[in-house]
């Protein structure tokens, strides 16, 4: 569980990044920065979801 949570993590700052590179190098004008964030949200939106779903099947304690 620790690990998927930590996987999703970095593969948001991932996608960060390279949102980031495209706003930095990309002159024509392309949408790869914006495909880029949208996969930041997707992303962001299903740990989110799984985390909730994680807690109310009891997966998560409610006390660390």
């Amino acid at each position: 569980m620790r690990y998927v949570v930590i996987a999703m993590l970095v593969l948001i700052v991932a996608s960060l990044g390279s949102a980031l590179f495209y706003l930095v190098t990309d002159q024509s004008g392309s949408r790869r920065m914006v495909k880029a964030l949208a996969i930041r949200v997707g992303l962001s939106l299903a740990l989110f979801l799984f985390l909730m779903a994680s807690y109310y099947f009891g997966l998560v304690p409610e006390r660390l």
